[in-house]
C-alpha cells in the first residue's frame, strides 16, 4: 500500500482511485501491450493511440481493439474486464518499413465478424484503408508517386506531412477526413482514386483563418475538399454527436467549430497559452472541452460561444480529453411535465446511453436549460484527461457552473475551493429539502470550481504568464498552497515526444517568439480568451499518476475506461462493481516499475 504523505506516495503508481461512485481498478490481467511485454523505447516516437469497436458477433464478445507501438500495428479481440488478455494471438500485426503509424479509425457502421474498415494515418502522410480481419490492405491514399528516370526520390502529391487525426465522417461507409500537421484537412471518398498528378483546387468558401477549396477534376478524384485551418499543425478534430459540427484544435491555440456540411465557421475560442492538441464533445453536443500546452482543460459552450470554465491540475500538456457518457447524468428537480416525450424518454436521461439516438435525445430534453423561466435541473457532465505529466484528472461540470444565473442551482451543489486551509468543522454542504437524492456528504462535493476573483489586481498574472511563459504558470496559481509548490516545475521531458524532430525546433520557435506572445496578449481579457479570474476555476475530483511515460489515451467504456502510455501499456480500469478480474493479481501481466 502506498504511504500515507510525503513525496514518495507522489511518485508511486496507482492502481486504484475513489470516486463518489465508488472505487476504479486496475485489472492487470486486461493489459495489452507488445507480445513480449518489454517496455517501448518511445524516444522520437510518435503517441500511442487505440480504436474500439464492436462486431456484433454471436459470441457476445465482439469488442474489438487496435493499438500502435512504433512503427508496430496490433490488432486484438478486446476481452475487457470479462477475460484476461491473451497476448499471443493478435488477430493481425504489421510492421512498417520508413514510415510510423499515427492514427487509426475504425467504421462501426461497416463492421461484421468477417470483416472491418480500418483507416491508419502514417507519419509520412500517407493513410491506408485496411481490414485487419481479412489481413488485406484495400486501398492506400496520398500515396508516393513511383520515380522517375530523372528523379528517384519518391514524394506524395496532396500532403507530405504527418497525418495527425483521421476519422470516419459519421454516418458514411465511404467518406473520411484526414488532419495533417501542415494545418490542412481533406476529405476522402473510399470509392475514388487520389491521380496521379498533383490536384488542382478552387476555392469554395473563405473566413477568419480559414478556407475551404475543391478539387478541380474533369472525372471523380481525391481529396474532394481541402481545409486550410489556422497556423500550424491541426492536432486534432472531432465531429460533434450529430455529425453536423466540426471542433479542431490548432497549434496555433485556437478551438475553431465549424458546420461541416456548410463549412462555415460557428465560433472559435483561444487557448490561455500554446498550442491546443487535444478536444472532445459532450454526449449532447452543447459543451466542447479542449486541452493542450497551458495545462489547462477549457470548458466552452456552443450555444453561447463563450468559455465557461477552466480546470487546473496537470502539471504539464494535455494530451487527451474525453467525456464519459455513463456517468454524465440529468436528474430532475421538477415533476416530469417540464420534459417533452413519453415516460420512458423521461427515465432515459439519467444516463445518457452510448451512441447519437440518445445523445440526441438528450440533447432535445436539454434544450430548455437556456432558459430562466424553467426551474433547474441537477445536471452533471463528467469527463477526464490525461497528460505528459503522467495523470489522469476526472472532473465534474456540474448546474452551478452551467447556469450560475439560477439561484437555486447553488443549493445543490458544495463547491470546493482549493484554497491550503480546511473549512471550518461545522460548515456542512446545503441541498436542496425537496430532493433528499441531491444531498451529498462535504466530502464528495458535486461541483469542484474555484469562485470567480473579486481583486482586480489578479490581472497582473494574465500578463505575467504570457511574458514569462507557460513554464512559469504553476508559480502563478491564484489558490496555490505550500506544499504544492514543489511539484510544480513543468516535466518538459514527457512533453517533446510526441513531435517528431523536424518540426520541433519550428513550433519551439513559434510558442517563444515575441509574435506569439503580441498575438496572445491581443485576446487575452476578450471573450476569445477571459483571463483566469473571470472565468471559474475547476479542481479535479481525481488526479493520479497511473504511469511511468506520458498518458496518451483516455477512453471511456460501458464497464470500464481505458488509459495507455507511451512505452505500449493499455489498461483497462474497472468502474465500480464491474471488476471481476480485480481479485486476480498477476505480476508477470503488471506493467514495468513499481505498481502499488
Amino acid at each position: 500500500m502506498a504511504a500515507e504523505g510525503g513525496g514518495k506516495e507522489m511518485n508511486e503508481i496507482k492502481t486504484q482511485f475513489t470516486t463518489r461512485e465508488g472505487v476504479y481498478k486496475l485489472l492487470t490481467h486486461s493489459e495489452y501491450s507488445r507480445p513480449n511485454r518489454v517496455p517501448f523505447n518511445s524516444q522520437g516516437s510518435n503517441p500511442v493511440k487505440v480504436s474500439f469497436v464492436n462486431v456484433n458477433d454471436q459470441s457476445g464478445n465482439g469488442d474489438r481493439i487496435c493499438f500502435n507501438v512504433g512503427r508496430e500495428l496490433y490488432f486484438y479481440i478486446y476481452k475487457g474486464v470479462r477475460k484476461a488478455a491473451d497476448l499471443s494471438k493478435p488477430i493481425d500485426k504489421r510492421i512498417y518499413k520508413g514510415t510510423q503509424p499515427t492514427c487509426h479509425d475504425f467504421n462501426p457502421l461497416t463492421a461484421t465478424a468477417e470483416s472491418v474498415s480500418l483507416l491508419v494515418g502514417f507519419s509520412a502522410g500517407q493513410v491506408q484503408l485496411i481490414d485487419p480481419i481479412k489481413k488485406e490492405t484495400s486501398k492506400l491514399f496520398n500515396e508516393e508517386v513511383g520515380s522517375t528516370p530523372t528523379c528517384s526520390v519518391t514524394s506524395r502529391l496532396i500532403d507530405k506531412s504527418r497525418v495527425t487525426c483521421v476519422r470516419w465522417v459519421p454516418g458514411s461507409e465511404s467518406l473520411f477526413l484526414v488532419a495533417h500537421s501542415s494545418g490542412s484537412m481533406y476529405l476522402y471518398n473510399v470509392e475514388n482514386t487520389c491521380g496521379t498528378t498533383a490536384p488542382h483546387y478552387q476555392l469554395l468558401k473563405q473566413g477568419e483563418n480559414y478556407a475551404v477549396h475543391t478539387c478541380k477534376s474533369k472525372s471523380a478524384r481525391n481529396p474532394l475538399l481541402r481545409w486550410t485551418v489556422g497556423e500550424g499543425a491541426l492536432n486534432e478534430f472531432a465531429f460533434s454527436p450529430d455529425g453536423k459540427f466540426l471542433a479542431c484544435a490548432s497549434q496555433d491555440g485556437f478551438l475553431r467549430v465549424f458546420g461541416f456540411d456548410a463549412a462555415e465557421l460557428h465560433g472559435t475560442m483561444k487557448s490561455y497559452f500554446g498550442g491546443l492538441l487535444c478536444v472532445c464533445w459532450s454526449p449532447d453536443g452543447r459543451y466542447i472541452v479542449a486541452g493542450g500546452e497551458d495545462d489547462l482543460v477549457t470548458v466552452w459552450s456552443f450555444s453561447d460561444c463563450r468559455v465557461i470554465a477552466r480546470g487546473h491540475g496537470h502539471k504539464s500538456w494535455v494530451s487527451v480529453v474525453a467525456f464519459d457518457h455513463c456517468t454524465t447524468s440529468v436528474e430532475d428537480g421538477d415533476p416530469p411535465a417540464e420534459f417533452s416525450g413519453s415516460d420512458e424518454d423521461f427515465h432515459e436521461q439519467i444516463h445518457f446511453g452510448v451512441g447519437r439516438d440518445r445523445a440526441n435525445s438528450s440533447h432535445s430534453r436539454l434544450s430548455k436549460r437556456n432558459s430562466t423561466d424553467s426551474r433547474p435541473v441537477s445536471v452533471t457532465y463528467r469527463f477526464g484527461s490525461v497528460g505528459q505529466d503522467t495523470q489522469l484528472c476526472l472532473w465534474d461540470l456540474t448546474e452551478d457552473i452551467l447556469f450560475p444565473h439560477l439561484p437555486l442551482s447553488r443549493t445543490r451543489t458544495h463547491t470546493n475551493v482549493m484554497s491550503a486551509t480546511s473549512p471550518p468543522d461545522n460548515v456542512s454542504t446545503s441541498s436542496s429539502s425537496g430532493n433528499p437524492a441531491n444531498s451529498l456528504p462535504s466530502t464528495l462535493p458535486r461541483s469542484n470550481s474555484l469562485p470567480h476573483s473579486s481583486n482586480p489586481g489578479n490581472s497582473i498574472i494574465d500578463s505575467a504568464f504570457i511574458a514569462t511563459g507557460v513554464s512559469k504558470f504553476a508559480t502563478l496559481s491564484l489558490h496555490d498552497s505550500r506544499k504544492e509548490r514543489h511539484e510544480k516545475d513543468h516535466k518538459r521531458n514527457h512533453s517533446m515526444g510526441h513531435i517528431n524532430s523536424k518540426s520541433s525546433d519550428k513550433l519551439n520557435q513559434l510558442s517563444s517568439s515575441r509574435t506569439a506572445k503580441a498575438e496572445a496578449a491581443k485576446t487575452l481579457g476578450t471573450t476569445l480568451c477571459p483571463r483566469m479570474e473571470e472565468v471559474p476555476l475547476l479542481e479535479p475530483l481525481v488526479c493520479k499518476k497511473i504511469a511511468h511515460e506520458r498518458l496518451t489515451v483516455l477512453i471511456f467504456l460501458e464497464d470500464c475506461l481505458v488509459t495507455a502510455c507511451q512505452e505500449g501499456f493499455v489498461c483497462t480500469w474497472a468502474r465500480p462493481g464491474k471488476g471481476l478480474l480485480s481479485s486476480q493479481n498477476n505480476p508477470a501481466n503488471s506493467p514495468s516499475g513499481t505498481v502499488v
